[in-house]
C-alpha cells in the first residue's frame, strides 16, 4: 500500500498533473498563525507543516514546492504531530466536523472520524507518544473530552466525560509522554489532570489562586508533564511556572489522591517578567517561549541553561525540534548535568517562521506571510504577477509562475479594500478604507501621481476602462466616482472628473465596456437597490456625471454581480446573478431581461463572477465563467442553460471568500480568504469540466433528473396531464369539433400550467417567461414564437421556479416585517391590514380579483351578483372571508388555512 511503503521525502515525487477535477489547488499563500508550525525533516531540509484555512500544507521551502492535504470542509481549528513526525492529526469545528489522521510520508488520510463532537467540533487535540491514542476537547459551551484509539475502525471514543463551564474554556491538551493513560489540559484559569482506563475517564481540578502562594499567578498558557514523571508544569502570562505534584508536603498522605488526579500546586517559580506563550519538555530540559521572542532552556529545577533571541522575532507561537542532536554554543558553559539540544523551527504570532541553528545561534527566516486578513487580489493583464492587498495596509507582489516574492509596500494610514490593473499593465490602482485611491507603478508599487481623495467612505470597487482613459470607483456611501487620465508636464496623471450618489443601497459591481459601433467606453453600476445604472462618459463634464439609463433588473431578488456575456449569438447580453441562485441575460441596449436561468447551487449564491480568459489550448468559441460563492470557487460552461452538470465548485475559504482574480491566460484562478489570511492559487483543468458535463447526459436528460422522481416519476406524468389538458382548454372544453393533436400549447397557458404544478410566479415573472419564449427567435428569423412544446416548457419551469423550493422561512420573514406582536407574543397581521396590503402594495389586486382568489382558496365560489363583490360587505364573499379568516393572521394560518399548503413540523417551530 501507499502507506506501508512510504518513506520521508517521497511526497513530492507524486505526479499530480493528471487530476479528475476542474480546479486543483496549486499553491497557498499565507497560513493560520494561531496554530503551530512543525518541521518535518532534519538536516539541511526546510520542510514545514502548517495549516492554511481548511488545508494542511506541507511546504518544502528550499525546493519551492507544496503538497496539500485536503479533506476538511471547515477551517481547521487544531492539529498535532506524533513524536516521529509521521502521523498528523487535524480537527475542525463547524457543521459536519471531522478528525483526520494523515500519513505525512505519503499524504494519505489513514483515518477519518465522523461526528466526534457533532455540536461544535474540536478546539484542542493531542496524540500520545506511542501514536496510538488521541485526546480531543470539544469547542462547545459545555465541553466534552474524548479519548480515541484511532487505529481501531470505530466511531466511538474509548471513554469520554463532560466538563463543567466553571472550569473555563479548555483550549490546550497534552499527553504524559511516559504514560498514555494520563494527560493534562488547561484554560486560562483552570488546569485539569486526567486518568483514563477500565474505570473510564476521571479528572482532578486542583485549586490555585493569587492567595495560595501570595503571588500573582496570571493566565495559564500551556501545561506539560515534567520529565521526572512525578510533576507537571504550567506557564503563565505573569512569566511564572506553576509546579504541580501529587505529593504535597502540606497535606496528610492519607488524604492525598493517586497521581495525576491528586495533583496540587506545590510552588510557583518566577522565571521572568514577560508572558510565557510556549512551554515544552525536551529530553532533560524545559523550554519556554515568550511574547518578546525569547527561547529559554532550563534544567529540571528551572535553572537557566541557555537563551536564544533575535531582534526581529515576535511573540513565540510554537517550537518544533529536530530529532538530530547537536552541541550547545560555546558561549554557554556546561552545567553539572549534560545539556543536549537540537535545531528547531519557531513560529510567531505575526506569521513569521524561523529556523534556529543552536550551534551558531543563527536565526534564518524561512517564511513570512500576511499577518492579518487578505481583502483584495488582482492579476496583471500580460505578466504572471498577482498583487495581494490587506486591511492592515500591506501590498505584496508575487510572480505566481515561479512563486517568488517580488516587492511590497506598507500604507500605514489605511487598509486596502480593492485592487485593479489597467488593461495596458502600466498601473495598479488601490482603493482604501479611508476613501483614498492610489495609482501605483505596476511593478515597483511606487506612486505614479498624488493620491486621489474624493470618496466619502471606504472604496469597495475599482475598475479601469478598456482604453485606460477612465478609472471608476464605488464606495460604501453608495457613490460612483470617475477619474480621467490627463497629461501634466509630460507625465500621465489622473484627475477627478465627477461623482454621483447613484444608489441608495450598497453597490455590488462597477463594470466598464465598449459602446457598440464605436471604441468609446461605457460604464455600468449595479446595486443592491436592484438598479442597473449606465453613465454617459462622453457627455459628462467636470463635477457632473451624466446618467444615460436607470433600470430595475429584479423584482424581489437582490442582484449581486454582473459581467459582459461573450458574443455567442447575434444579440449582446449583460449577465447578472442574484441571491436566489438565478442568472439573467439582459439585452445590452434595452436592459430587457431576455432569459432567466438556474445558476450554480452550492450552498450560497454567486458573489463575484468573471469570464475566464481563453487559453491557447481551448476552443476559441468555447467560453467559461469563473465565480466565487460565500465559501467556494467554481467554473461554469457557457452558454448557461440551467444544466447543473455544466458547473463545478470546490471549497476554497470556509470562513468566507473576499475576492477573485484570474490569470491573463486563463490557466490559474486566485481566491482571497479574508479573515483566514490566505490566498489560494487554483490550476484550471477545463477538459475535466467538459467530461463531467458530457457524463451528465445530453439534451433533456439533465433537466428530467431535476424533476421530482425524474422522467419516470409521478410528477412528470402529472406535468404531462396538465400540459395536454391545457391544449384542451385552449381549444375549448365544450366543443364537439375534431381536436387538433399537437405537442405545443399557446404561450397564454404557461401561467396556468406553472401554477398547477406548484410554481406561483408573480405577474412580472409571468411576463418575463412569456417574453423569453416569444422573442427567442426574433434575432435569428424575425418571427415571434406563439407556442411552446413540453421539453421547452420543462426547461422554462426548471430555470424559473424557486431554486430551493417554497420556504416557510421567507413567509415568516414577511410577517416579521409587516406584522406586530399580539398578546401571545406571535407575529400577526390584522385581517383588514392584509386585505389592504394586497390591494395597495406590490402587484395590486382589484377587489374582484381578491374576492375571487380568497373564496376559491377557502373552498367556495361567490354567487352571481349584479355588481362587483365588495369584500367589506357582510354578505357574499365578505361574509365568507370574515367567517373563515381570523382577525389576527399568523404566517402558519396564512400558509396552511388560507393557501392550503402543507407545513412540516420543523418549519412550524
Amino acid at each position: 500500500s501507499l502507506v506501508w511503503g512510504a518513506k520521508p521525502g517521497m511526497l513530492f515525487q507524486k505526479d499530480r498533473e493528471s487530476s479528475p477535477h476542474s480546479l486543483n489547488l496549486s499553491w497557498v499563500f499565507g497560513y493560520n498563525s494561531r496554530l503551530a508550525v512543525h518541521g518535518l525533516m532534519d538536516g539541511e531540509d526546510r520542510v514545514l507543516l502548517y495549516v492554511s484555512s481548511h488545508t494542511v500544507v506541507i511546504h518544502d521551502v528550499l525546493g519551492n514546492r507544496q503538497y496539500h492535504l485536503q479533506g476538511h470542509a471547515n477551517v481547521i481549528s487544531c492539529l498535532c504531530v506524533s513524536e516521529d513526525k509521521r502521523w498528523v492529526a487535524t480537527a475542525d469545528r463547524g457543521p459536519d466536523a471531522l478528525i483526520i489522521v494523515w500519513d505525512s510520508f505519503s499524504g494519505v488520510p489513514v483515518r477519518t472520524i465522523f461526528e466526534s463532537h457533532p455540536e461544535d467540533g474540536v478546539c484542542a487535540i493531542a496524540i500520545s507518544r506511542d501514536a496510538k491514542y488521541l485526546v480531543t476537547i470539544s469547542a462547545g459551551t459545555v465541553q466534552r473530552v474524548c479519548v480515541w484509539r484511532w487505529t481501531l475502525p470505530t466511531e466511538k471514543p474509548l471513554c469520554s466525560t463532560e466538563l463543567r463551564p466553571e472550569f473555563g474554556y479548555q483550549n490546550y491538551v497534552i499527553f504524559n509522554p511516559q504514560d498514555p493513560h494520563e494527560f493534562v489540559s488547561n484554560s486560562k484559569t483552570q488546569v485539569i489532570f486526567y486518568l483514563w482506563g477500565d474505570a473510564g475517564l476521571q479528572y482532578g481540578t486542583p485549586f490555585l489562586s493569587n492567595k495560595t502562594f501570595r503571588s500573582v499567578v496570571g493566565r495559564f498558557s500551556q501545561s506539560v508533564f515534567h520529565f521526572n514523571n512525578s510533576q507537571a508544569l504550567t506557564g503563565t502570562s505573569a512569566g511564572k511556572v506553576v509546579v504541580w505534584d501529587a505529593v504535597d508536603p502540606r497535606t496528610d498522605p492519607k488524604e492525598q489522591q493517586a497521581r495525576p488526579l491528586g495533583m496540587t500546586p506545590t510552588k510557583i517559580v518566577s522565571v521572568q517578567k514577560e508572558s510565557l506563550t510556549v512551554l515544552q519538555v525536551l529530553e532533560s530540559c524545559i523550554v519556554t517561549g515568550d511574547v518578546k521572542g525569547h527561547i529559554k532552556f532550563y534544567d529540571g529545577e528551572l535553572r537557566l541553561l541557555s537563551l536564544y533571541s533575535h531582534s526581529k522575532v515576535g511573540p513565540i507561537r510554537s517550537l518544533s525540534f529536530s530529532t538530530t542532536l547537536c552541541d550547545p554554543p560555546d558561549a554557554f558553559p556546561a552545567r553539572s548535568q549534560p545539556f543536549l539540544t537540537r535545531n528547531f523551527i519557531l513560529s510567531t504570532s505575526d506569521a513569521t517562521v524561523f529556523h534556529v541553528a543552536t550551534d551558531s545561534a543563527n536565526f534564518e527566516k524561512v517564511l513570512e506571510e500576511a499577518k492579518k486578513a487578505v481583502s483584495a487580489i488582482a492579476c496583471h493583464p500580460q505578466q504572471t504577477l498577482v498583487a495581494v492587498g490587506s486591511p492592515c495596509g500591506l501590498l505584496k507582489l508575487w510572480d505566481y509562475r515561479h512563486t517568488e516574492y517580488l516587492a511590497s509596500r506598507i500604507f500605514p494610514e489605511a487598509g486596502i479594500q480593492c485592487l485593479a490593473y489597467d488593461p495596458e499593465g502600466y498601473f495598479l490602482a488601490a482603493g482604501f478604507t479611508d476613501g483614498s485611491v492610489h495609482i501605483l507603478d505596476a511593478i515597483s508599487l511606487q506612486s505614479s501621481c498624488e493620491e486621489l481623495r474624493f470618496s466619502r467612505g471606504p472604496v469597495t470597487n475599482i475598475s479601469f476602462s478598456h482604453n485606460s482613459q477612465y478609472l471608476a470607483t464605488a464606495d460604501e456611501k453608495y457613490s460612483v466616482i470617475v477619474y480621467k487620465k490627463v497629461l501634466q508636464e509630460g507625465r500621465r496623471c489622473w484627475e477627478h472628473l465627477a461623482g454621483l450618489d447613484s444608489h441608495y443601497k450598497p453597490i455590488r459591481s462597477i463594470l466598464f465596456g465598449v459602446q457598440s459601433g464605436s471604441n468609446e467606453p461605457r460604464l455600468l453600476s449595479l446595486g443592491e437597490d436592484r438598479q442597473l445604472v449606465e453613465y454617459d462618459l462622453s457627455s459628462s463634464i467636470k463635477d457632473h456625471l451624466v446618467v444615460t439609463h436607470r433600470d430595475r433588473v429584479e423584482q424581489s431578488a437582490v442582484p449581486l454581480c454582473l459581467a459582459w456575456y461573450p458574443q455567442l449569438s447575434t444579440e449582446s447580453f449583460i449577465l447578472t446573478a442574484n441571491n436566489c441562485y438565478k442568472m439573467k441575460l439582459l439585452n445590452t441596449t434595452t436592459k430587457m431581461c431576455r432569459k432567466t436561468l438556474l445558476g450554480p447551487t452550492y450552498g450560497s449564491p454567486l458573489e463575484k463572477i468573471q469570464i475566464l480568459p481563453a487559453t491557447s489550448t481551448a476552443d476559441p468559441k468555447q467560453y467559461y465563467l469563473v465565480y466565487i460563492t460565500k465559501d467556494k470557487v467554481g467554473l461554469q460552461i457557457l452558454p448557461v442553460d440551467g444544466n447543473p452538470h455544466k458547473s463545478s465548485a470546490f471549497i476554497c475559504h470556509p470562513d468566507g471568500a473576499s475576492d477573485l482574480a484570474s490569470s491573463y491566460d486563463g490557466r490559474y484562478i486566485f481566491t482571497a480568504g479574508g479573515s483566514d489570511c490566505t490566498v489560494m492559487k487554483w490550476k484550471v483543468n477545463l477538459s475535466a469540466l467538459d467530461a463531467a458535463a458530457f457524463l451528465g447526459g445530453e439534451d433533456m436528460i439533465p433537466f428530467y433528473n431535476l424533476l421530482d422522481g425524474g422522467r419516470e416519476g409521478e410528477f412528470f406524468r402529472e406535468l404531462e396531464d396538465y400540459f395536454y389538458y391545457a391544449q384542451i382548454c385552449s381549444q375549448g372544453t365544450n366543443t364537439l369539433e375534431n381536436r387538433q393533436v399537437s405537442v405545443h400549447i399557446p404561450l397564454e397557458e404557461i401561467p396556468s400550467v406553472m401554477r398547477a404544478i406548484g410554481f406561483y410566479p408573480s405577474e412580472e415573472e409571468i411576463e418575463e417567461m412569456i417574453n423569453e419564449v416569444k422573442f427567442s427567435k426574433c434575432m435569428d428569423g424575425g418571427e415571434q414564437v406563439t407556442e411552446i412544446n413540453l421539453e421547452d416548457f420543462i426547461k422554462l419551469y426548471i430555470n424559473h421556479r424557486p431554486a430551493l423550493g417554497l420556504s416557510m422561512k421567507s413567509l415568516q420573514r414577511a410577517f416579521q416585517v409587516l406584522g406586530y406582536d399580539n398578546e401571545k407574543g406571535d407575529k400577526v397581521i390584522d385581517r383588514g391590514d392584509l386585505l389592504s396590503l394586497l390591494q395597495c402594495r406590490g402587484e395590486q389586486m382589484t377587489e374582484d380579483e381578491l374576492a375571487q382568489c380568497l373564496t376559491t382558496l377557502l373552498g367556495r365560489r361567490p354567487g352571481r351578483r349584479g355588481s362587483e363583490p365588495d369584500i367589506h360587505d357582510p354578505s357574499g364573499a365578505a361574509a365568507l372571508i370574515e367567517e373563515e379568516i381570523p382577525e389576527e393572521i399568523t404566517a402558519e394560518i396564512f400558509a396552511a388555512d388560507i393557501l392550503g399548503l402543507p407545513i412540516a413540523a420543523q418549519e412550524k417551530k
